[in-house]
């Protein structure tokens, strides 16, 4: 939902994605072991060209340069169709070592310098980065092209999968041979040969655009951050906030000015406290008008070609729509199965919207407001509501959310907790960027389990959002093992002052670090299967089912403490939050909704329908789902909806919802079991996080709980249904 999860698209299969976080392009490089390839040109001043030396593999980002990427990724790319072609003209007679698992050990070098630079292209760009992105996408997309469709290589993939039930293969190892065939199939194995040129074409065009698009989305969000030239209309803010608005401006060149940047989502949390109407109003404007600007940022055109590239795609592998095409190998399987669960959800969200909306106007008119409250409203008198009914406001909370102690006695506390981890802050690795911490994880038996960096803080070279992706997989071929990351982009408090988070960015650290832990126990073979490479509507299930510890009475206790005093939060303080915990679902659930929907709205067109025009596609496509509520605007508009655009979550928005009925239902499972205690985490952990793609989610599901999932404790959750008593 408000979370993203860089996806990579690995040789064997595509990975799964979380959140809301543009991923790497489809064109991305192979999953590969650390295996030595021959020295090539720059070998000795490329720090990509040789396995890293620092602990677990890390990057060593003391030595890396710009400069760097574009020879390594070049020289990346001609290493492993050596490898491919070797593999694909053999002479020997096709084996699952000498195809499939040769494939698994190709290209470290691209594996290497990709999950780095892919990872920099979103946390810490620069413009010799987006140019480098720019020129080698088109060209990554290539490369793919040239292994699926090499018909020796699946000539001989497919001589494997057919005698699959009789090579003596373990489970892990035959689930594999059928994710190899079925993605080169997906990669057009079987077209002929002028429509695998038709779709080489495509590929290259829509690697290009998906590449802009994200550019031009994090210029255009940079650009339109809001200028407020008298302090006195930041009324409401804290002084902190006015003091990091003041600092933001001073950055600019805008000394004794204040700015307010843009967050990626459609709402902006600084409105919840902003007492100057007009100036929410600018701030709402600016962010729902991204990408729709004219000029060199605007996305409009860019989304209507990649909408109907895509659907020409799937017209040329055999699909009605891409939308049928993206969700084959998923767990929903079929467009009409996602979009039957968003659409069960809207009678009752948008019920309670309004509701919630009736309420926010009657606040509104008894302070004397003469004007219907819209979507720069509603978060400012949704806060005031919630004062006045659970004598709650962020104010109140938030300085006992101090980001270390949330982190270290709260996401930390509660994986110990669960799994017996242990952390250790290491001030000798080096990192991209000085706002980057990194520690080392250990297991409960004291053996080192993984490096962990985090990266929290908001800052113009990053995209929006929040987003957990990895350094270097773990590999069972090679014992490589995970060094994963969390991304975010919380305010950076002025110097000297705390870093005070909101609940929703406690929650957010919860969920990233849930994806860190799926990445983390890894315990697969084969790197295709590692970590979060399952399907999108799976992926989320780990990280949104780590959010529920926030709240838990143990873990919340053990850092919800305020930041001066060190003193917990007072009882009565901490049950206002617990009642409040479903307050605002009705908006909360809607503007999701409406951006899952306007997603598959998107990619069911067929591949003859016209070029659409974003501004009377959206609209129509809100209002046939019955969700085009004005108050409430979808948590992404078409034109910087980076998730479907820029990322690998195109049709599969509906991915975080699909999910969260697992997460839910499992930790419903949990509280029939005793709750927090290692031996259910240890449980999930071993039935759960530590398997990846190995076999179908839902038999993996299945396996855990006993039965398929239930619905019901999602909407007992969002406060859409009652608990039975």
């Amino acid at each position: 939902m408000r979370h993203r999860y860089l996806q990579v698209i690995a040789l064997g299969a595509a990975v799964g994605a979380s959140a809301s976080q543009p991923a790497m392009p489809a064109a991305a490089p192979a999953q590969a072991s650390q295996t030595a390839n021959a020295p090539g040109p720059a070998a000795g001043e490329n720090p990509f060209f040789a396995e890293s030396t620092l602990p677990f593999h890390a990057p060593p980002f003391d030595r890396i340069k710009d400069g760097d990427y574009q020879p390594a990724i070049e020289e990346g790319m001609k290493r492993q169709l050596v490898e491919i072609e070797a593999i694909a003209n053999s002479a020997e007679p096709p084996t699952f070592a000498n195809t499939v698992e040769a494939m698994e050990r190709s290209g470290a070098l691209l594996t290497r310098v990709s999950r780095v630079f892919f990872g920099l292209t979103q946390a810490d760009t620069n413009p010799t980065i987006q140019k480098v992105e720019a020129e080698e996408s088109p060209k990554l997309a290539a490369h793919q092209d040239q292994i699926y469709l090499n018909p020796k290589l699946f000539a001989r993939v497919k001589s494997i999968y057919e005698r699959r039930d009789k090579l003596g293969l373990d489970a892990e190892a035959k689930y594999l041979v059928e994710r190899y065939y079925k993605t080169f199939v997906r990669a057009g194995a079987l077209l002929s040969d002028a429509d695998k040129t038709k779709l080489r074409a495509l590929n290259q065009e829509e690697a290009k655009l998906t590449t802009d698009f994200r550019n031009r989305v994090l210029a255009d969000t940079n650009a339109s951050a809001v200028v407020v030239d008298d302090k006195a209309q930041l009324e409401g803010l804290s002084e902190g906030d006015i003091a990091a608005a003041a600092d933001l401006a001073k950055a600019r060149g805008l000394a004794g000015k204040y700015v307010i940047a843009l967050q990626n989502t459609t709402r902006q949390p600084i409105v919840i406290s902003l007492k100057n109407r007009a100036l929410r109003e600018r701030v709402l404007k600016a962010s729902a008008e991204r990408g729709s600007h004219g000029g060199e940022n605007d996305t409009r055109a860019l989304v209507t070609r990649l909408a109907q590239l895509r659907a020409q795609k799937a017209k040329l592998l055999g699909y009605a729509s891409y939308a049928a095409y993206s969700l084959d190998d998923q767990m929903a399987k079929t467009p009409q199965n996602a979009e039957k669960l968003l659409t069960d959800l809207v009678p009752a969200a948008t019920a309670k919207a309004r509701d919630e909306a009736a309420k926010l106007q009657k606040m509104a008119d008894a302070e004397g407001g003469a004007f219907k409250v819209g979507p720069a409203d509603w978060e400012f008198y949704a806060e005031k509501v919630r004062k006045a009914e659970y004598d709650l406001d962020e104010s109140q909370t938030k300085p006992y959310f101090e980001l270390n102690r949330v982190l270290r006695d709260g996401v930390f506390f509660a994986a110990n907790r669960l799994y017996g981890l242990t952390f250790k802050e290491r001030t000798d690795i080096p990192v991209y960027n000085p706002d980057v911490r990194v520690f080392e994880v250990f297991d409960a038996d004291g053996t080192s389990l993984a490096l962990f960096y985090a990266d929290y803080f908001q800052r113009p070279s990053k995209s929006g959002g929040a987003w957990m992706d990895s350094f270097v997989d773990q590999n069972g071929l090679t014992g490589a093992k995970p060094v994963v990351y969390n991304v975010a982009n919380f305010q950076k408090p002025s110097a000297g002052q705390p870093a005070l988070l909101s609940w929703d960015n406690v929650t957010t650290m919860f969920h990233e670090f849930g994806h860190a832990l799926h990445g983390m126990f890894s315990r697969v073979k084969y790197p295709t299967f590692s970590g979060t490479s399952v399907p999108r509507d799976f992926v989320e299930f780990p990280s949104q089912f780590n959010e529920h510890w926030a709240l838990d009475p143990a873990v919340f206790a053990n850092y919800a403490k305020h930041y001066q005093s060190g003193q917990p939060m007072p009882q009565a303080l901490v049950e206002k939050i617990r009642r409040a915990h479903t307050f605002n679902q009705g908006y909360d659930t809607t503007e999701y909704l409406s951006a899952a929907l306007l997603d598959l709205a998107w990619h069911a067109l067929p591949p003859d329908a016209p070029v659409q025009e974003v501004a009377a596609f959206e609209p129509s496509a809100l209002k046939r789902f019955g969700i085009d509520l004005p108050q409430v605007p979808p948590r992404y508009h078409t034109t910087y909806f980076s998730h479907i655009w820029g990322g690998g979550y195109s049709a599969g928005y509906y991915a975080y919802l699909w999910s969260e009925v697992l997460d839910h239902d499992a930790y419903y499972w949990f509280k029939e079991h005793g709750g927090l205690t290692r031996e259910n985490g240890q449980r999930f952990r071993d039935m759960v996080l530590s398997r990846g793609g190995t076999q179908d989610s839902a038999a993996l599901y299945r396996a855990f709980r006993g039965r398929d999932p239930e619905v019901e404790p999602l909407l007992i959750e969002r406060g859409l249904k009652q608990a039975k008593e």
